[in-house]
């Protein structure tokens, strides 16, 4: 079976077992970059506390953000985790929104997407994922999310070799899928559904798992 079929059917067998995602979290585009950085290196349970506490003190705006002292941004971010690093991780993202973006992360959308990928991952603490989890669910941008459940799936599945890196992963499924935002968006979702259901970090429960059946 070629790749485009094989990640078409992984595609559906994921999308018939588990139903639609429904995913990314997030109101408005603003919420879904903040949420991006928040969720870095923990579960997204855990950004929303942070993103809930931002809304219920009434700060959730960039302006207001931006203008915080630091120790009060990590005091409400503290359920992220790593609330004080990501405390500069979100300062450096709001000051682009504010002097780049003149407040609104959505006058992004409709440029070149590779331009706009670039530009957001010359902001300090942005990296790939993050960038492409912005450009994908706030933007709407066919940027296809690699993560960690990502890359081990794949490896799994014999998709990609155990030393792909970040560039390769993401090419590996764009060059072969249909260029779709809502593909995209769904297929990552489901693929941290299944990831974090049944492919674990050190044995996999395949016996059950949807993608049992595309195991080489």
């Amino acid at each position: 079976m070629n790749r485009p079929n094989l990640l078409l059917n992984m595609f559906g067998a994921m999308l018939d077992a588990l139903g639609p995602s429904r995913w990314w979290p997030g109101e408005t585009p603003f919420e879904v970059a903040v949420g991006a950085v928040l969720t870095q290196n923990t579960a997204w349970s855990n950004a929303a506390r942070a993103v809930a506490n931002l809304k219920n003190a009434g700060v959730f705006d960039p302006a207001i953000m931006y203008a915080m002292p630091d120790a009060d941004m990590a005091e409400h971010i503290r359920p992220a985790g790593y609330f004080r690093l990501k405390t500069k991780r979100l300062k450096s993202l709001l000051r682009f929104i504010t002097e780049e973006c003149g407040g609104d992360i959505a006058s992004l959308a409709g440029g070149d997407m590779d331009e706009v990928r670039e530009k957001l991952l010359g902001i300090k603490g942005v990296g790939p994922e993050t960038a492409d989890s912005i450009l994908l669910y706030a933007l709407e941008y066919p940027s296809f999310v690699v993560d960690a459940y990502t890359a081990r799936i794949a490896g799994r599945h014999m998709l990609a070799h155990e030393d792909v890196d970040y560039h390769e992963l993401r090419a590996c499924f764009m060059d072969a899928l249909p260029e779709d935002v809502r593909l995209y968006n769904e297929y990552h979702a489901l693929l941290v559904r299944v990831g974090h259901a049944w492919c674990k970090p050190k044995a996999g429960r395949c016996g059950d798992c949807p993608l049992e059946p595309f195991l080489q």
